[in-house]
């Protein structure tokens, strides 16, 4: 079993692949890097009766690996580079030769396979951490997943300025139900619920946005979407729609959120 490990500034996604399969993907938070990553791995080991013995490599890779040195408990370790683990976990069973990974974490970064060869196409500084800290300011928890909760409860056009609020008639490419101003019409006194359910279409919005703006200089039209973000509940529909709008081809796949610590393990063996 080779251990693919993505380890971010407080959480770590960690997951085995073995003979070409996923092997019990796990996550586990912590107040640090080193914490969550030591915290991961024994967790795993554990959890899923893993003997030392079995695993032949560990692949680390992530923002948080940078203040890892040596091996993690004797066992051979290397550490993978970001892009190329997220080019190699999105790439895996998609089917896919040629696209445009977006990578949905804290911040968001771009990544285009083609031909052989993977290039970071750039970043935008929205993301995940921009929906917790946004969350954190309105609504006064660190509970993300309450946000989640009451986004599913609340409605984004009730805050955001839609094409129909501001023209008698559809505008060629822009049917009435596409939002013209995220939070364009919230109030003071507008629902927590239609708040968050803003939010999580602004930051989705935005991002499948910059994704359709960057094809516009290739011929790709297949984004894989990997990161926490494409595991929301709200992300499958609102890509639909941008799918629709733009004529591109949005795709989630299984297990998203380990895509990057997929692709990590991925690295001990295969290129691209």
């Amino acid at each position: 079993m080779i251990i693919g490990i993505d380890v971010g500034g407080s959480t770590t996604k960690i997951v085995g692949i073995e003979d070409g399969n996923i092997v019990f993907p796990q996550c586990i938070t912590a107040a640090d890097p080193i914490v969550s990553l030591f915290g991961a791995f024994g967790k795993y080991l554990y959890d899923n009766r893993i003997p030392l013995g079995s695993i032949e490599k560990v692949m680390i890779t992530g923002a948080g690996s940078t203040y890892i040195d040596g091996d993690l408990y004797g066992l051979s370790t290397s550490k993978a580079d970001e892009f190329m683990s997220n080019a190699l976990g999105a790439r895996f069973r998609s089917g896919l030769d040629r696209m445009i990974v977006v990578s949905m974490g804290t911040g968001t970064s771009f990544i285009r396979v083609e031909d052989g060869k993977i290039e970071h196409l750039g970043g935008m500084a929205i993301g995940g951490g921009t929906l917790q800290g946004l969350s954190r300011i309105l609504f006064r928890s660190h509970d993300f997943s309450r946000a989640v909760s009451m986004a599913s409860e609340g409605n984004a056009s009730k805050v955001d300025l839609l094409v129909r609020d501001i023209s008698a008639d559809e505008i060629p490419g822009l049917p009435f139900d596409v939002t013209a101003s995220n939070f364009g019409k919230a109030d003071y006194d507008a629902a927590p619920e239609d708040v968050a359910a803003g939010l999580i279409n602004m930051v989705l919005q935005t991002v499948g946005s910059a994704a359709n703006l960057l094809s516009r200089g290739t011929s790709i039209k297949d984004f894989v979407l990997i990161g926490s973000l494409p595991a929301l509940p709200q992300s499958r529909p609102l890509f639909d729609r941008i799918e629709a709008l733009y004529g591109i081809r949005m795709h989630i796949p299984e297990y998203p959120q380990y895509r990057t610590a997929i692709g990590a393990a991925l690295n001990c063996s295969s290129g691209i």
